[in-house]
């Protein structure tokens, strides 16, 4: 057959190129064509030293333009003018005029064109050629096309693969998959689709015994690459391919197995030998029909049976009543006979094409009935931990080893929670439930430590309270000097003897850490609780500066109420009354838990304030103010303000009693005698007195007498 060269070339041209048709339309090997070819451009003579690259992928999809672009060929292009059409009919071959070593550059027919319609025999077979001759292939595919099933050439690749591992033998090729018009997805995410995909159609495809475990990586190393769309971005296309090309400059990472890499004198045999061996193999010439028969059909069967197992009657039934017993085994079985029915009526269909739909089918049921499979574990875990709070509630009455009783218990329903898994598990399906026994071991320890913490409260707070309550009071009420050094004091025993009480209390092993959280907590509790009570005494305390005013006023130094008689000084036992009441008001104007508070000016301030008369002719009021110096808001109870308002009160409240006293002194003055007029008494009825001390002696004088 006469060689065919295209119009614009001729192996005479001088470019260096050369583009020769290889393989015509007509399924025909150029044996004179490719000869001129290796002539003109002294193929012949580079022995081993040269790199194969083909090209494969949908028709007008631009793979001449790319080749050109990439190695400066000259095969023909489509006409953006007249239409997407077939441009590259057969396979041509061409040099690459710019790398060295010598670059053989094969452009393939394109697949899936409306020229050749359904005969799809001639496609797959420029395929198989490609990737049985080829060191790197090409593989053209659309941005948009990533994920479909015909458009991305799976099921082409999927025959292809499968006769090539019975026709060749293992021979690395490196498969660069080229996305056109990329868009905006991550280049990371369309590669990663890619690989698995071309992973699937590997496991997928039927192989020969000899190649039952042969990994894909024995056959293929791939790449992928993503370029700029060429007419929209004609400069950045550009730029793309040219940091592509950079690739072919370093054949010995590209080429994979060069070992039994035939001399280039003995190419265009070898080359001749390949073509014929697939043209005769038969399975490359089956009717695309076959396979498109057993798609539609075995969807419609596997369509079939997931609506029938979807209204069965006992799976609606196990769907409500999912807490059933059994409810993994019966699902498992249903699902078992549905997969039988299908393979039983898709018996006779293409075998790959059965495979991918029964798994489809299966992948569906199993979509179906996850959603009950959760619901069933929700459902045991919440009626475990139920159970579980219920038990472990009860045995905890009148039970002192807590952390025993808590360990021996969560492994118990834990185990409970397992079982109820095991009876749930579906054969068919590999769902991890560790997230629901996780969450249920979180619950239970949750609800273990909350029990934990209520038994410390109930036993360490109320014996807390019982303690320090009374005589925090007690303490507030006697208020003096030492009343919070006193109180700061019981603290740190309290703290001290139920911070080691508080673990034996609660029976439970617990590390340093918790200790210390445990410790914290019971001191935040006492200072709380005195502060507490301190409020509540503050809110009192013009009662109780009422009541010191009244015991100190009222009784003398041996606790003996006062006669009210000249001799008392009811000013001097006033001011002393006034100072002790104010000493109350002081002492319940600020908490005083920390030592540093000791120190504070609140008692001095309301002494000069509201006791020193010097104070009342300076215009400066220190109690005019909201806050006390050196004194944190949250420590206040009573504010400077508030304090001259009760002392106002307070001397208000008390000055009847004052008032009384003065008025019981004049009363009780009325009747007694000054002593001069004792003494006069005295003198003038000196001698009635003698009388009558001797009258009233003489008669026991006689009585005596007589005895």
């Amino acid at each position: 057959m006469a060689m065919h060269v295209t119009s614009f070339s001729s192996p005479v041209s001088g470019d260096g190129c050369c583009p020769t048709l290889l393989v015509g339309g007509d399924r025909e090997f150029d044996v004179t064509g490719f000869e001129k070819f290796t002539k003109f451009t002294e193929f012949a003579k580079v022995g081993p030293s040269y790199l194969v690259v083909a090209i494969i992928g949908p028709q007008s999809s631009g793979k001449s333009t790319l080749l050109n672009h990439l190695f400066h060929t000259n095969f023909k292009e489509m006409d953006a003018f007249r239409g997407r059409s077939q441009t590259t009919k057969g396979i041509w071959v061409a040099k690459c005029p710019t790398i060295h070593p010598f670059t053989l550059v094969m452009d393939m027919e394109g697949t899936d064109g409306k020229e050749r319609g359904e005969d799809t025999a001639f496609e797959k077979q420029t395929t198989l050629f490609a990737l049985a001759v080829a060191d790197v292939v090409l593989i053209n595919i659309w941005c948009h096309d990533i994920g479909r099933e015909h458009a991305s050439n799976k099921p082409l690749l999927n025959t292809v693969f499968q006769v090539m591992m019975r026709l060749f033998g293992p021979r690395k090729t490196t498969l660069i998959f080229v996305i056109r018009d990329k868009t905006k997805t991550p280049l990371e995410n369309l590669e990663s689709e890619l690989r698995n995909d071309i992973q699937k159609i590997w496991e997928s495809a039927p192989k020969p015994e000899a190649h039952k475990e042969t990994p894909l990586s024995e056959f293929f190393n791939v790449e992928v690459v993503a370029l700029s769309n060429y007419e929209d971005k004609e400069d950045t296309f550009k730029e793309e391919v040219g940091c592509m090309r950079q690739k072919f400059f370093h054949h010995n990472k590209l080429a994979g197995d060069r070992q039994a890499v035939v001399p280039a004198s003995g190419f265009s045999l070898s080359l001749r030998e390949i073509w014929e061996k697939i043209k005769k193999h038969r399975d490359l010439d089956i009717p695309s029909i076959k396979v498109m028969v057993a798609t539609v059909r075995c969807e419609e069967i596997a369509n079939e049976k997931y609506s029938a197992f979807a209204a069965n009657e006992e799976w609606i039934q196990l769907k409500v009543i999912s807490v059933h017993t059994g409810f993994g085994k019966k699902l498992s079985s249903m699902i078992d006979t549905c997969i039988s029915e299908y393979d039983e009526e898709a018996t006779y269909y293409d075998e790959c094409v059965k495979s991918v739909k029964r798994k489809q089918l299966e992948e569906k049921l199993l979509q179906l009935v996850q959603p009950a499979f959760q619901d069933l574990l929700e459902l045991k875990r919440s009626d475990t931990l139920d159970k579980f709070k219920e038990a472990f509630d009860k045995a905890l009455d009148g039970v002192k080893e807590f952390s025993v009783t808590a360990r021996n218990f969560t492994e118990s329903f834990m185990a409970q929670f397992d079982k109820g898994c095991a009876d749930a598990v579906i054969k068919q399906a590999n769902w991890d439930t560790s997230k629901g026994r996780d969450k249920l071991r979180r619950d239970i320890e949750a609800h273990v430590a909350s029990v934990h913490a209520d038994k410390i409260k109930h036993h360490c707070e109320a014996n807390l309270r019982e303690l320090l309550s009374g005589p925090v009071e007690v303490l507030l009420k006697q208020a003096n000097n030492m009343t919070w050094p006193t109180i700061r004091s019981r603290l740190r025993e309290a703290e001290s003897d139920f911070s080691g009480r508080a673990v034996a209390i609660s029976g439970f092993d617990m590390d340093e850490q918790t200790k210390a959280k445990i410790n914290a907590s019971l001191e935040k509790y006492v200072r709380r609780m005195v502060e507490d009570k301190a409020k509540e005494e503050a809110g009192r305390v013009l009662i109780h500066m009422k009541e010191r005013f009244k015991t100190e006023f009222s009784d003398d130094s041996n606790s003996i109420q006062r006669v009210w008689n000249r001799r008392e000084n009811i000013g001097a036992i006033a001011r002393t009354a006034h100072s002790s009441s104010l000493e109350v008001l002081s002492v319940m104007a600020v908490i005083r838990l920390d030592d540093d508070n000791d120190g504070d000016k609140v008692q001095p301030t309301l002494y000069s304030a509201l006791l020193d008369k010097n104070m009342s002719t300076t215009t400066f009021d220190p109690l005019a103010s909201n806050t006390w110096e050196e004194v944190p808001p949250s420590k206040t109870l009573i504010i400077p303000l508030k304090c001259k308002e009760l002392w106002e009160e307070f001397k208000e409240n008390t000055k009847h009693i004052v008032s009384k006293a003065i008025a019981e002194q004049e009363a009780n003055a009325r009747f007694q005698l000054p002593p001069w007029a004792t003494c006069c008494l005295i003198v003038v009825g000196w001698n009635a007195i003698r009388r009558l001390i001797r009258y009233t002696l003489v008669p026991l004088h006689y009585t005596g007498g007589y005895g």
